[in-house]
This record gives C-alpha cells, sequence and structure tokens, in this order.
C-alpha cells in the first residue's frame, strides 16, 4: 500500500484547492432542518460538481417526508465508480441544523480553519468523500467492487425524508460490504449508536378567569403529575449503563430527558387550558425500541388513569445499534487512519444517533469518522481543521482501496 499511498496523497494534495472550495460553496448555502430549506441549490451544486468530476450519478426525488417536510422538496444524490457486485459506501447527509446567526453561512478561513454552519457537520466531509472518489478514477486504482456515494437530507431531524425513504425504495445500501459517514467524531470512531423515542406530551385543561379557577381544570398541575411519573421513570432508565466504550464514564447511561420543550398557557390570570412537554428517551445499544417505548406509554396509560387528559405525539423514533472494533472493516479502518495519520482511533459509542443505523439494522458494518469535532458542531463558532479535511479524503481513498483490493479488507 506504500505506493498507492503516496500516490493517493499526493493527487488529494493537488486537489486541495478544490476540496476547500466545493466545501466553502457547500457551506454557503443555508440548508437549514429543520424546516429543509435550500434543498434544492445544495442538490444541483452537488449533482453539477460530480458531472464536472466524470462521477456517474442520479438524482432522486422524496415524496412528502410526513412532519419535518413543511411542503419543501427533497433530494437524494447517488453516484458510484467502478463496477462488481461488492460496494463500500460513503454516505453523508447535506442538511444542517438551524444556524444561530446569518453570518454563519458566510464562510471564511482562518488560522487554518473553515468556519461556518456546517463545515464540521457535515459539509466539509462530503467534499472529502466525493474527492476521494475522483482520486481513486483518476488513479485508476484496481477494484474488485464499486465505491458509491449516498448524500442525503434530513438526517438532523431523524431521515424520514432521506435514508429511511431510500430503505423504503429498496435504493440503500444495495450489494454494500462497508459504510462510513463523515459525522464530527473528534477524532474518535463511532461504531455504535443509541437509539431514541421523542413524543411531545399534550394536558388538556379546562380554562376558566383565575376569580373562577373552580370551574376550570389546571392543565399545568396535569403536566406536574406526569412529569412527576416521568421523573420515576427517569431514575428506572438511568441506572443502566451500556457497555461500549464512552467517556466520560456517566455519559454510558441510559437517557430520558424532560421539558427540552415546554409550552403553554395564555396569561397569568387564566387557567391553563393547555400545556405541551416533550420527551426525549434516548436508549443504548443493549435496549430494545419496542420494550422501551411500551414502558414510556405505559407510564402515560398509568396517568391517564388518575384522570389526566393527555394526548400523545411520537416525533421520532429510530433504533440503537452496535458494531465490533474487531470487524474486518473496522481493523482495515484502523490500519489506514495508522497510515494516514499516524495513530490509530479508539472506537466509542456516539451519544446520539446516527445514519450507520440503516445499514447495521442489514449486518453490513457501518462506522462513523469524520474531520470534525463534536463539540463544535451545532454551536455559533463551528469550524473545522482543513488539515483533517485534507487528510480524512487520502483516508477514505485508501479504505475503499484496501476494502474492495484482492483478499478484501485485510
Amino acid at each position: 500500500m506504500d505506493s498507492l499511498k503516496a500516490a493517493i496523497v499526493e493527487r488529494v494534495g493537488a486537489h486541495r484547492a478544490d476540496i476547500l472550495d466545493l466545501a466553502r460553496a457547500l457551506v454557503a448555502i443555508p440548508t437549514e432542518n429543520p424546516p429543509g430549506r435550500a434543498y434544492l441549490p445544495c442538490c444541483d451544486l452537488l449533482a453539477s460538481q460530480l458531472g464536472d468530476l466524470g462521477i456517474a450519478h442520479r438524482v432522486v426525488d422524496v415524496p412528502a417526508a410526513g412532519r419535518f417536510d413543511a411542503g419543501l422538496p427533497r433530494r437524494c444524490l447517488l453516484a458510484s465508480h467502478g463496477e462488481g457486485s461488492r460496494a463500500v459506501v460513503f454516505h453523508g447527509h447535506y442538511d444542517v441544523v438551524p444556524a444561530q446567526h446569518a453570518a454563519q453561512f458566510q464562510p471564511r478561513v482562518e488560522r487554518g480553519r473553515l468556519v461556518g454552519r456546517g463545515s464540521s457537520d457535515m459539509k466539509c466531509g462530503l467534499a472529502a468523500m466525493i474527492y476521494a472518489v475522483h482520486v481513486l478514477q483518476e488513479l485508476d486504482v484496481p477494484l474488485r467492487g464499486r465505491v458509491e456515494l449516498c448524500l442525503v437530507p434530513d438526517e438532523e431531524t431523524g431521515g424520514q425524508g432521506g435514508s429511511a425513504w431510500l430503505v423504503q425504495a429498496g435504493l440503500l445500501g444495495t450489494d454494500a460490504v462497508a459504510m462510513l459517514t463523515p459525522e464530527p467524531t473528534s477524532g474518535v470512531v463511532w461504531h455504535a449508536n443509541r437509539g431514541a423515542v421523542t413524543v411531545a406530551i399534550t394536558v388538556r385543561g379546562v380554562p376558566a378567569h383565575v376569580g373562577l379557577q373552580h370551574s376550570g381544570v389546571n392543565a399545568f398541575e396535569g403536566m406536574l403529575d406526569a412529569a412527576a411519573a416521568l421523573r420515576e421513570l427517569k431514575r428506572e432508565v438511568e441506572a443502566r449503563t451500556t457497555s461500549f466504550r464512552l467517556r466520560p464514564d456517566e455519559a454510558r447511561r441510559s437517557i430520558l430527558l424532560l421539558g427540552g420543550r415546554v409550552e403553554g398557557g395564555t396569561n397569568f390570570n387564566v387557567v391553563p387550558d393547555r400545556v405541551t412537554f416533550t420527551v426525549d428517551r434516548r436508549f443504548n445499544p443493549e435496549e430494545d425500541i419496542d420494550v422501551e417505548k411500551a414502558r414510556l406509554f405505559e407510564v402515560l396509560d398509568r396517568v391517564r388513569e388518575r384522570g389526566v387528559a393527555l394526548d400523545v405525539d411520537v416525533i421520532q423514533e429510530s433504533v440503537s445499534a452496535g458494531g465490533s472494533d474487531c470487524d474486518p472493516i473496522a481493523l482495515a479502518l484502523a490500519d489506514t487512519a495508522l497510515e494516514v495519520e499516524g495513530r490509530r482511533p479508539d472506537f466509542e459509542m456516539c451519544p446520539g444517533s446516527l445514519e450507520t443505523r440503516w445499514y447495521a439494522q442489514r449486518g453490513i458494518p457501518a462506522f462513523a469518522y469524520g474531520p470534525g469535532l463534536l463539540e463544535v458542531s451545532h454551536g455559533p463558532d463551528e469550524y473545522v481543521e482543513l488539515e483533517r479535511v485534507f487528510q480524512h479524503a487520502s483516508l477514505y481513498a485508501m479504505l475503499a482501496a484496501r476494502v474492495l483490493a484482492d483478499g478484501g479488507a485485510r
């Protein structure tokens, strides 16, 4: 691999300005989700770039995607290089969380960093993946199989308008033997992720003037009853820990977050007739989504039996997933990182959800390893170290070549 590594690193080096230009152009497009705006200009840019680089691709329109689509169009891009029945999939999302200020969509380079919304999560990673495929083309690296790009929207809201739809349509990961996504993993590889059941609970009451509160039903007091029962469940679930590595140790506990969003009431002198609050249940790979959802709803049913009128709206559901750091693909990834970066990354569980789950559910080894930092992603000063972006472009190309070489991953 030494001569191939040198050739790949040299070609990536020759494309440093191109990678940066693409990353900057992507960051400048405000693909905020929710609601999913500016998706079409971003897809047009990506499709144009793939076309200019000679990477075969197609654009797939996604039908209405449920609660988060706001009537806005969704599109996925699927691209491929090579031939054969085995595929390494580079998977990424082009949507970003809403910005804290408009200047985040005015990318700038300072002190070797690209600063802007989505730079870390994960538009620089997309640029690195695209140029990794291009470098493999340029060098005519022999591959026993295909390298695919799967670029999707809606990851930030659960994936219904992106990966979930591709699964339903039979278009996700066909023939895949490995998947890698450039999430901002802060220098570790994520080989597992939590699942989620997130609900909005609306407690219904009857409004009344404060002086006639006896004729009303206070929805806020009903919310307190529901929250008290859920706090008992919180104590129960947060006594559990995962066996997967995650730092610090406190982060290994299962999670139930109460009140991430709370709203209700109309005025200080009116009995509130409606209060809504959210519950975000994040469970570890050892826990089952059906069991955890049933337990949550069981608690809420008991609250109803005590006379509290409440409705439950499921915001999102996603399964947990866990892989092995001894899988041949994991070992190939670690070997490649050692060659490119001079270090073997640790393998840890992602503290949240990951798109790797769509592949892991089908038995496909799936990992997240990107150039960004989780701790700055989604924040007001999001950035990525450009040297890491260029390193990862080389790493992605070398990993695909290793996995699709004669003899496979090892």
